[in-house]
């Protein structure tokens, strides 16, 4: 089947309730962080590992499936990979793709695979952690079956809210987008349970888990794992890149909600553990002094005087001009007057007499 990443994983919007959601996409950045290996699987019971679950009651113990074409069995692994227990029930199981364990040390076992989508009904089956860690060939079970609203489809996805212990299945397709369906709030173990589809889904899903303060899920894929926030209306906050091909796993890791485990079937498959992919947080800019404004300026402007002594300048160039030409002027003219009167034999004027217009 197609691996399809996250990197188009639109988020979704998951709340309670018939109305479909759409999924709503927020780019977030990858996680840097490598992740290092933990243990590997080498028990050859175990070939096909198709889910993890953190034990409740066992502390460094995971609990994992095999999946289509095995028997109804769980497997108790350690931190080394070492198969501490097995739990065999007598169910007619028929494609087994998840497991998950609840708060109270319940173990649901997903009978929801469906590659040719023929199933008219998908299973789950629980049974409780053993009081040891020892084999049981015959634990009790308990079986509920759930039905689609729109036709069969294929699973490998069983999320189960801490808070609730609600149902949520996480349909897989290749091309598109899947589902998310909700199971009732109380699933009942008499006739079929009615899911309802809440939202779609990104297609390629192989797993997912919550993590366990119920306020986010982590998908995976054949390649990365995206971080969830779940609530109103949940989205993609985070996602990375995992270092299995045919990743077909994921569990809470050692750390709780800080990490998960991730792993890949086949025999001698190796499971590593890896930090939850978390947002980075947003750049800040840079503060930038608010510039303050200039003081009022409270003096008084300097008077400017070069046009006054523009002026003074050129009252004094005008009076030193007339000083100089004027009186030469006045002689020439009186020098010209005297030469005239001398000419016509009139008696040269004094200071003080008019002259008078001859008759």
């Amino acid at each position: 089947m197609t691996a399809v990443t996250l990197l188009s994983l639109a988020g979704a919007a998951l709340p309670v309730g018939p109305a479909t959601a759409a999924v709503t996409g927020v780019a977030a950045d990858p996680t840097p962080a490598a992740p290092k290996k933990l243990f590997t699987i080498r028990d050859q019971r175990v070939d096909e590992s198709s889910g993890l679950a953190k034990s409740q009651k066992y502390e460094g113990i995971w609990w994992t499936v095999n999946d289509s074409g095995d028997s109804a069995r769980v497997f108790g692994i350690n931190a080394s990979g070492k198969v501490k227990a097995v739990l065999e029930f007598k169910a007619p199981v028929k494609d087994v793709e998840a497991i998950s364990v609840d708060r109270d040390g319940t173990i649901y076992i997903a009978d929801i695979g469906d590659n040719r989508s023929t199933r008219d009904t998908i299973e789950v089956y629980t049974i409780p952690e053993p009081d040891e860690l020892t084999d049981q060939s015959s634990v009790k079970y308990r079986r509920y079956d759930f039905a689609y609203p729109d036709g069969a489809h294929d699973a490998e996805t069983l999320l189960v809210e801490p808070e609730t212990r609600r149902l949520y299945f996480v349909t897989k397709v290749s091309r598109g987008k899947g589902g998310i369906y909700a199971a009732p709030e109380e699933s009942s173990r008499e006739g079929t349970n009615d899911l309802t589809k809440i939202a779609e889904a990104p297609s390629g899903i192989t797993d997912g888990t919550f993590l366990p303060d119920g306020k986010q899920v982590v998908l995976r894929t054949y390649v990365d794992i995206a971080t969830v926030a779940w609530g109103e209306k949940p989205n993609v906050v985070a996602r990375a890149a995992a270092p299995l091909a045919q990743g077909e796993s994921v569990a809470v890791g050692p750390t709780g909600s800080k990490s998960v485990l991730v792993g890949s079937e086949g025999q001698n498959s190796a499971v590593y553990q890896m930090p939850v992919p978390a947002r980075k947080p947003a750049a800040q800019p840079s503060a930038t002094p608010t510039p303050k404004p200039a003081a009022a300026d409270t003096t008084e402007p300097k008077k400017n005087h070069n046009l006054r002594w523009i002026v003074i300048g050129a009252g004094l160039f005008a009076l030193i001009i007339t000083v100089v030409t004027f009186p030469p002027g006045r002689r020439e003219r009186q020098d010209r007057q005297a030469e005239n009167d001398r000419l016509t034999g009139q008696a040269p004027p004094t200071s003080h007499s008019r002259r008078r217009t001859p008759v």
